[in-house]
């Protein structure tokens, strides 16, 4: 890809933007593993403002082309990654890797000694390419769905 892919914080106003990108990947990419139903149940039509707002309280990041938001995740202090998208245009374009290592830098510099999160059926070859491991395949239920997804880490970062 010509375009360069620019990093920066998140700021509060760029929820409505990162919720459509994620609902669009979800709806878009993840649907190749998940069925209709799971896919709805995991990224539905309505925001949840709260749980979006978490954003603005932890490190996250926004990967940008141009001035369009690409990608995005956030990592909470413990170590955990929440949130990890990449917008469904932009897959294997090296916004995933460019967003993993600025996650790998933050844990660095706070001092983490490890990585974790819960990640798609469809996110963990990525993950694995990027030294996660599987802990554990789980069951987790979403608005009454249950959704397959593998529980791994990354230790030592």
């Amino acid at each position: 890809m010509s375009a360069s892919i620019r990093l920066r914080p998140f700021h509060p106003t760029d929820v409505p933007a990162l919720f459509a990108l994620f609902r669009g990947t979800v709806h878009r990419v993840n649907s190749r593993d998940y069925s209709p139903e799971q896919v709805r149940a995991w990224a539905p039509d309505e925001i949840n403002p709260t749980r979006w707002a978490t954003l603005a309280d932890r490190f996250a990041v926004v990967a940008e082309i141009g001035d369009q938001p690409v990608g995005f995740a956030d990592l909470e202090p413990d170590g955990h990654i929440d949130r990890f998208f990449v917008h469904a245009d932009h897959q294997g374009c090296g916004v995933g890797g460019t967003i993993m290592r600025a996650l790998v830098a933050e844990a660095t510099r706070t001092g983490l000694t490890r990585l974790f999160a819960e990640v798609s059926i469809t996110a963990r070859p990525f993950f694995e390419r990027h030294g996660f491991t599987v802990l554990m395949e789980q069951q987790v239920v979403v608005r009454g769905v249950a959704l397959t997804n593998f529980r791994m880490e990354r230790n030592p970062i």
